[in-house]
């Protein structure tokens, strides 16, 4: 290709390596070279420069180490989707090519896709028909390359995956999905986007768009709607978005269809931002990990301006994870929530007993209505031995007015209502053994230091209000343990990773063991 077939803007690729991809950002000559250049400011930071050479600037990168110039011949501005189905499924495949042949689920899985057998390599092409998945990612596809009734090639193709290419008009987007009357599936991600979306049609049949990392926002998100009617799902993260925008009102209207939203590994930090979205009739499912949010609220009268239905009235799925959440009160503000049922909270401060947070029982027991938590089912027996130890952990630590230990434990008093747990009274005489013995945990304690050897479980009763540094005397003393220092975790049900037991100080029930709890001794390191 000729440097005047280049253009500004143009997304290219290095020739011979389609997943080094970049954006056209300068076309002529470079002081003290000869002859014209290609000025490309790559995805990757891998390049040379900003821009610049020799103190003269030719273009602005998005960082120190993403530009270079390049040779016209260098460069590939792409093939087209029909050029790249015939090079994917028409020649010869070598099995790491067959195992690229994917397209994405909702969680951003790779699901394999329908194949034309290896016996029939030849007629692959005369078989496109038969395809109902097919999945082109980094192949350099430019454009669509339909022409006259080409696209009667693919006449049952639901499932496209485009990941990787250089597409950027939302035009030829329109077109791919015009001349494929059974698209329902599209996963643009890790395309660059053109800002203006113009010549967008109705895209009626597609029910499922991935729009990750292609520099779409909010606001090209609702330019989309109206080319959308019947969205199910629609992925759009890592696109810095920080803003939920809607042009007319305070909350997001229409997308009447839309099941699943997956905001995440953006930058949003206002839970405001979210509460926009309450009024999302058919939304279920809302994927928020890797944001910036601190806090959650559940939005009442004042903070809606139209509101005619409950506020997230169908959400069951909210992910959470690595966010910055501290609080409680954000913990007890997702009982609100109608149908919540599946929430994900790992890697925010408030779930994190290492720094500070809570562990998995308080959360289930604080959360009336969970039955998936972290990924990981809540079973009814489950549920039932975290409210007790919760019960167990509120009523050994009570302190100030019913007032404030209701307001600090919303569900304490239901918890201990429905579970018959009565409060301990002072005890004299003859009934101090039995209370004592109402106040002790049995105990599991197994070993996994390496340089410990193998030792057998060993089942303890001790009191509950045994120290986390008298245990591991007394650890040194059941397993004939000399010049070990230990370390503590405790391993919950339904977690996978044990929680560290750090502070020497803290009782057993302080840090969450319950009866037949299981303790794992290890060694420092």
């Amino acid at each position: 290709m000729q440097e005047n077939e280049f253009r500004l803007g143009q997304r290219v690729h290095s020739a011979g390596d389609p997943w080094r991809i970049g954006t056209v950002r300068y076309l002529g000559p470079v002081q003290g070279y000869s002859g014209s250049w290609v000025g490309v400011d790559w995805d990757s930071e891998d390049a040379k420069h900003d821009g610049s050479i020799n103190g003269v600037r030719y273009f602005q990168a998005k960082s120190e180490r993403s530009g270079s110039f390049f040779r016209t011949h260098n460069l590939s501005s792409g093939i087209s989707l029909i050029e790249a189905l015939r090079l994917r499924y028409q020649g010869e495949t070598t099995e790491e090519e067959e195992d690229e042949m994917y397209v994405l689920s909702a969680s951003n899985k790779r699901v394999s896709i329908q194949l034309l057998g290896k016996e029939k390599i030849q007629d692959k092409l005369s078989r496109f028909e038969e395809l109902t998945g097919a999945s082109l990612s980094f192949l350099g596809v430019s454009s669509p390359g339909f022409s006259g009734d080409t696209g009667s090639l693919l006449p049952n193709l639901k499932e496209l995956d485009l990941t990787g290419n250089l597409l950027s008009d939302w035009k030829d987007v329109g077109t791919i999905c015009k001349e494929l009357p059974m698209l329902q599936a599209l996963n643009l991600s890790y395309n660059l986007m053109a800002p203006d979306i113009v010549e967008l049609p109705q895209l009626k049949n597609i029910r499922i768009l991935v729009l990750n990392h292609t520099g779409v926002n909010w606001t090209k998100v609702e330019i989309l709607k109206t080319s959308l009617p019947a969205i199910e799902e629609l992925h759009l993260m890592g696109n810095s978005i920080s803003t939920i925008d809607p042009p007319a009102s305070f909350t997001v209207q229409g997308f009447d269809s839309l099941r699943l939203l997956n905001l995440e590994d953006n930058s949003i930090a206002d839970w405001k931002e979210i509460i926009k979205l309450s009024l999302l009739r058919s939304l279920e499912q809302l994927h928020l990990n890797k944001n910036n949010l601190s806090c959650i609220s559940y939005p009442d009268h004042d903070m809606l301006d139209e509101q005619t239905d409950k506020p997230f009235q169908n959400l069951r799925c909210l992910l959470l994870g690595n966010n910055n959440l501290e609080d409680l009160a954000s913990i007890d503000t997702l009982n609100l929530f109608p149908k919540l049922v599946d929430i994900r909270l790992s890697d925010n401060p408030v779930a994190d007993p290492g720094r500070g947070g809570i562990p998995r029982f308080v959360l289930i027991a604080r959360l009336a209505k969970v039955e998936v938590l972290n990924g990981s089912e809540v079973r009814p027996r489950e549920r039932k031995e975290s409210e007790i130890r919760y019960i167990r952990l509120v009523m050994s630590k009570m302190q100030g007015s019913p007032e404030d230990i209701q307001r600090l434990h919303p569900r304490f008093l239901e918890l201990k209502s429905f579970h018959g747990i009565e409060d301990e009274k002072p005890s004299s005489g003859g009934t101090g053994p039995q209370k004592m013995a109402s106040g002790f945990l049995s105990i599991i304690l197994k070993c996994v230091g390496a340089s410990i050897g193998e030792k057998p479980l060993l089942t303890k009763k001790l009191p509950g209000t045994t120290t986390v540094g008298k245990l591991k005397i007394l650890c040194e003393s059941f397993f004939k343990l000399k010049s070990v220092k230990l370390k503590l975790y405790l391993q919950e049900e339904g977690s996978p990773f044990p929680i560290l037991l750090d502070d020497e100080m803290a009782s057993l029930i302080d840090v969450g063991v319950g009866n037949e709890s299981t303790i794992l001794v290890d060694e420092e390191s």
